[in-house]
């Protein structure tokens, strides 16, 4: 296959991390936008509106989880196959993972939809919360299709290096998502009031355009991945392949959503303003997170490539400056938001003392840890671009259900600190992780992986077959 240079597997590994994580930061910022317009408009319905939107998130983020495996294993196997330069399985792993993707959104959308009440009387969620919670959770429910293909979007793009797209993309959509939020919240003209629901309803309608566009952009072949319809014929040999590479990586990140549904209903007995406090608290973390996410991300498609190119020197030190990278800038934000916490709190609640200084203390708290944070992103997106998926989903198991909510269970319930006991639980656990996986990564066992070797005859058998059967 005749291909132009692929410049992230050569020349200097600073600039092919900044030309990857800059786009792909922003495109995470402008995605992040969504919930921090929502956050923004919701904030003047008050304290049980913020509470409404906090106890859907962690749902949502557990629903989310359980077929973003399929996702991570796709883009982890189209990095390297892209590096290897064998455009036939970028393709063919592309159409197949977003059939399974879109599928497995279909029924869970619809189980959740469902099953929202009871999951919300479950959580024990207070009368003045349910109705503004329902109305989001089953609104984004009939989402949830849009959500994730539109995140598979941006998983194959990535895995094929090309990160600018999708910002623009997002920011078009972002732009369009602050206009209509307001109307559909508050009503105007036609439109009646519709509150927190209103928010859910101009999220969904946003992603649905652009998921629209990513399908159009896979089609059209100019940037990276040429679908077909044909490519969307079930491959048995790859969705087996699939699904035991992405079963791990599903249950990592559903275990990262229902540690924080599970840690949720510690924080409901609290009460209201514990909830929104957790709530403001946990918005602004998603935003300072960003840089991490997109340096990882970044990480993860450099690693994945120059492993599938056969390079697992540069593979190295790629993780390695990612990782400083990582807890430098962290740092600096955990430092920040450390002397800026009631501002910050400010700006999503304006009319709340109350939730203003318990979000300041909880966001004081949680940023101590930041930087830790960053550094275990980056050596997480290491293993895992490398299929290291198994692996990764023991430390997230270790970090949430041994470490981090057995720790906030014990401090707020059997000391006297209360609910400052989960907030504190947070940099503790985030510290014993850290070194958890510092160790896991030097022991360099992440190096003897590529997942284009094993099985790579039957794959290509398989692959080969479908095109012959379809005249190509």
């Amino acid at each position: 296959m005749q291909r132009a240079p692929n410049t992230l597997l050569e020349g200097p590994i600073l600039r092919s991390l900044m030309a990857l994580a800059i786009p792909i930061a922003l495109a995470n910022i402008l995605q992040a936008a969504y919930q921090l317009i929502d956050a923004f408009w919701v904030g003047r319905l008050g304290g049980s509106a913020v509470a409404a939107v906090s106890v859907s998130t962690p749902v949502m983020f557990l629903s989310i989880g359980l077929g973003v495996g399929l996702a991570i294993a796709g883009s982890t196997l189209v990095a390297q196959y892209f590096g290897a330069r064998n455009q036939e399985m970028v393709d063919h792993v592309a159409a197949q993972t977003l059939l399974m993707v879109v599928l497995v959104s279909v029924v869970l959308g619809t189980a959740g939809y469902v099953a929202a009440p009871s999951l919300l009387h479950v959580m024990g969620v207070a009368p003045d919360v349910y109705d503004g919670a329902i109305g989001f959770l089953r609104v984004s429910f009939v989402g949830l299709v849009f959500n994730f293909f539109f995140f598979m979007f941006q998983s194959l793009m990535r895995g094929v290096g090309e990160a600018k797209l999708p910002v623009y993309i997002v920011l078009g959509t972002v732009i369009l998502n602050f206009i209509l939020d307001p109307l559909f919240i508050f009503g105007w003209g036609p439109i009646p009031p519709m509150g927190v629901m209103g928010a859910a309803l101009a999220t969904v309608g946003t992603q649905s355009i652009a998921a629209a566009i990513g399908l159009a952009v896979l089609f059209s072949g100019r940037y990276g991945i040429h679908l077909a319809w044909r490519d969307f014929i079930p491959d048995r040999a790859y969705i087996k392949r699939a699904f035991l590479l992405g079963f791990p990586a599903s249950i990592e990140q559903s275990a990262r959503a229902l540690g924080l549904t599970v840690l949720t209903f510690l924080i409901t007995s609290f009460g209201t303003l514990t909830v929104a406090a957790y709530g403001v608290g946990s918005t602004i973390l998603q935003v300072v997170m960003i840089p991490a996410m997109g340096l990882s991300m970044s990480v993860s498609t450099l690693v994945g490539q120059n492993i599938g190119a056969g390079n697992i020197d540069r593979a190295a030190r790629i993780g390695r400056l990612g990782s400083w990278l990582g807890f430098g800038i962290l740092s600096g934000l955990g430092v920040i938001a450390f002397f800026t916490a009631s501002q910050l709190v400010a700006f999503f609640v304006p009319n709340d003392p109350d939730v203003i200084a318990a979000g300041a203390t909880y966001l004081r708290i949680m940023s101590l840890s930041w930087g830790l944070l960053g550094a275990q992103f980056c050596m997480t997106g290491v293993l895992r671009a490398s299929g290291n998926m198994v692996m990764t989903m023991m430390l997230t198991l270790v970090s949430q259900w041994v470490l981090q909510f057995p720790l906030a269970y014990v401090l707020s319930m059997h000391t006297s600190l209360h609910q400052m006991g989960i907030w504190w639980a947070f940099p503790i656990s985030n510290f014993l992780i850290v070194m958890i996986t510092v160790a896991v990564y030097a022991k360099g066992d992440w190096k003897t992986k590529r997942l284009t070797t094993p099985d790579e005859a039957l794959v290509e058998r398989i692959a080969e077959e479908v095109i012959q059967e379809e005249g190509r």
